[in-house]
This record gives C-alpha cells, sequence and structure tokens, in this order.
C-alpha cells in the first residue's frame, strides 16, 4: 500500500478575523503547517492550533513567511541573507514554545506564500532556509516544491525533505507553480483535483499548463486552509486515497 502526507497551512486567522475551519480540517490531514505570526496567526491563535493538532494527533510543522500580513505573505520582500535567517529562526522558535508548552513536537518546516515560491526556483534562497532549519533543529523535514531547489538544498544541508505536490494549483512544464495572478493557476472542481492528485500518487507525473506530461515525486499533498471548500474538500480526498489503496500518514 502506498502512503501520502496530507498537510494543510493552518492557524492563519488572526484576532477577531477567522479564516478557514482548522478544527474540520484537523479530522482528515496527517500534518498541520501551522502560521508563526508574521504573514497571518498570533500568539493566541498558535497556542489553540497547536494544541488542538495535538489533541488530534496530527503531526505539526511550522510555516514560517515574510512579514507581510497586509498582503498574506504573498508580496516579495527583498531580504538580506541575514534577516532570512533571523526571520525564520524567529518564527521557528515561537511556535516551539507552544509545541513545548502541550507536551509535542515540532516535525517540519515549511515555508509560505512569496517565500515559498521565491526558495523554489531560486538556491541561494533555499540555502540560506534549509541552514537555518538545520541550526535550529537537524531532525525536522524541509517540506518543499517537489523537484525544486528547496529539496536540493535541504539534501545537501543533510535536512530529511519531502516533496510537496499541489491538489489545487496547475503546473508549468518547468515542474513550477503556476502563478496566481495567471489565468488558469488554481485547478477548479474537486473531482479533478483528486484525479490529479491519485495520478501524481500513483503515476508520479502531472500535466502542466502547456500540454506536456511531466515526472513528481509527491511525499506530502497541501490543501490549503483558506479555501472555501477546504474542510469537505479534505475528507473527501481522504476517502478517495484510502479507496484508492493510499494510506494518510504523518512525515514522521
Amino acid at each position: 500500500m502506498k502512503k501520502i502526507d496530507l498537510n494543510s497551512d493552518l492557524g492563519e486567522s488572526f484576532g477577531r478575523y477567522i479564516l478557514g475551519n482548522d478544527a474540520a480540517i484537523l479530522e482528515a490531514v496527517s500534518s498541520a503547517n501551522i502560521a508563526c505570526g508574521f504573514h497571518a496567526g498570533d500568539p493566541v491563535v498558535m497556542s489553540e492550533t497547536v494544541q488542538t493538532a495535538i489533541e488530534k494527533g496530527v503531526s505539526i510543522g511550522a510555516h514560517p513567511g515574510y512579514p507581510d500580513l497586509t498582503g498574506f505573505g504573498r508580496r516579495a520582500m527583498a531580504l538580506s541573507p541575514k534577516e532570512m535567517d533571523a526571520y525564520v529562526t524567529y518564527q521557528l522558535g515561537a511556535l516551539q514554545a507552544f509545541v513545548g508548552r502541550y507536551g509535542g513536537r515540532m516535525n517540519h518546516v515549511k515555508p509560505h506564500g512569496a517565500l515559498y515560491n521565491l526558495a523554489a526556483r531560486d538556491y541561494e534562497t533555499a540555502r540560506i532556509l534549509a541552514e537555518a532549519i538545520y541550526k535550529f533543529d537537524p531532525t525536522l523535514f524541509f517540506v518543499g516544491l517537489a523537484g525544486s531547489e528547496m529539496i536540493r538544498a535541504g539534501n545537501e544541508v543533510g535536512l530529511k525533505t519531502a516533496s510537496e505536490v499541489f491538489a489545487d494549483r496547475a503546473y508549468t512544464k518547468e515542474g513550477l507553480l503556476v502563478d496566481r495572478a495567471q489565468p488558469g493557476s488554481v485547478i477548479q472542481g474537486t473531482q479533478e483535483q483528486i484525479k490529479r492528485v491519485v495520478q501524481m500518487i500513483k503515476e508520479g507525473r502531472v500535466l502542466s499548463v502547456e500540454g506536456d506530461w511531466i515526472e513528481i515525486q509527491a511525499d506530502t499533498v497541501c490543501i490549503h486552509g483558506d479555501g472555501e471548500n477546504a474542510a469537505p474538500f479534505s475528507k473527501q480526498l481522504k476517502a478517495a486515497l484510502e479507496a484508492e489503496q493510499i494510506e494518510v500518514a504523518s512525515l514522521s
């Protein structure tokens, strides 16, 4: 039986602003990437999300991003290597404080938004992130876009890496995600999304927007927690995978 991790970006509410249905999504996924207060989330939200994830037996990971609450971390920022290293370390430490309080263990790190996209194509950025994670805790998984510079940098630094694929995002023939500003960047339709996920896991390939089949390694599948249908979709996807004899299990 094949195995796959289902991860979701959670803990992204802030103050009185509620985003997503974290409690429902945590019923279906095996890993939670928890916002660390820079692109989304706040200390109370972080604390509650960590506690709920531990109670439900869901693996916990940090989801560090640019310091950009207004833009939800989806706007590129010019940071020096020193700043990037410090910002990532700061966010990992903040989440670890809550994980430790509730007797849990951090399992992985997955960058967010514009930081993720930059690290996917830029080796220098990916290397800075990988080294920051390794210095913080060399046992953590580095989750990055399948076939990207993040996977390369993580392996070279000595981290365990997990190749991530997306249920709802279109790919270029280079294996990168189509920019959200471009038409067709988001895959519509639950059944089409599930079909693509099963194909990526079982066949190791996905159809690009240019019409080319590209090889892809799937260790973990992302479900965007801020999506309108994220909660029901997470349950539908899990059921569909199990029907295909694919076991949902955390990276650990």
